[in-house]
């Protein structure tokens, strides 16, 4: 049996911790998860309706009677002016972010070699997935410094590992962001923040609606747990890499991949 601090470093009780991409999948998963754990949660999307109904399931659990609440706002993750003032706000609002837990992003082009692919759609996918990201961090980073706190977690996939055929813009996407996540790690390691990525296989989230047939089963042929994973296997990972219980693991990219990752 857990004893009490074991339970206060993956309680999330009176912290703030904004979740993107969080209505629906992966996020959203994570955003109903966290907020049971007490936190009260900052969730972001693109999708209001979607928003909207991450909200009100949140409410209809209860998860509001234990400590959890959420505040939702609209979100472009493809703006930088539009990250930074909405980061502006909530720190005004809420005084300190203590974690962001980012599962915002696109599939991109599939099922299409690379020469195919025109600039305009593989910048998109770059602009979403890994300058999104980027520009998420450099916002928090100087209050997370100033409060000598802050758990960052970003949504890879295992597509920046391994590579998906296909899928050149999201492979360079996600690969790009396990690399900026290790180096930025390294250099607020002495200033109380983790920064670590997690690195799935195929979900079965809505994201994958987008992904050809072909694709699809090419990529659970490679999970030798031979199934899709579910968003809540994930929110899990994220709920731990941004609690207070990983104090020192940063840097690092968590694979929930059902025994694909080599490495």
């Amino acid at each position: 049996m857990a004893n009490m601090s074991e339970f206060e470093l993956t309680s999330f009780a009176g912290q703030n911790v904004i979740v993107t991409g969080a209505a629906s999948g992966i996020g959203k998963a994570a955003a109903e998860l966290i907020a049971s754990r007490g936190a009260k949660i900052f969730a972001l999307d693109l999708n209001q309706a979607g928003l909207a109904a991450t909200k009100a399931g949140i409410e209809k659990a209860g998860i509001e009677k234990d400590g959890g609440q959420i505040v939702t706002k609209v979100l472009d993750i493809s703006s930088q002016d539009a990250i930074n003032a909405v980061i502006a706000e909530i720190l005004n609002e809420a005084g300190q972010i203590h974690a962001l837990a980012n599962s915002a992003g696109i599939a991109g082009p599939t099922s299409t070699n690379t020469e195919e692919i025109n600039w305009n759609d593989f910048h998109k996918t770059l602009t979403i997935n890994l300058f999104g990201s980027i520009w998420l961090t450099q916002a928090l980073l100087p209050s997370m410094r100033t409060n000598k706190y802050g758990r960052i977690v970003h949504l890879a996939s295992i597509a920046g590992k391994e590579g998906n055929p296909g899928m050149s813009p999201y492979n360079t996407s996600k690969a790009g962001l396990i690399g900026y996540v290790k180096g930025v790690a390294k250099e607020v390691a002495t200033s109380g923040i983790t920064i670590n990525a997690i690195a799935p296989a195929v979900i079965r989230t809505p994201i994958n609606e987008t992904v050809t047939p072909e694709i699809q089963k090419y990529m659970v042929s490679r999970i030798p747990v031979g199934r899709l994973g579910e968003p809540n296997e994930v929110a899990e990972v994220i709920a731990f890499a941004a609690s207070k219980a990983c104090s020192f693991t940063t840097g690092f990219t968590f694979d929930v991949s059902g025994g694909r990752a080599t490495y």
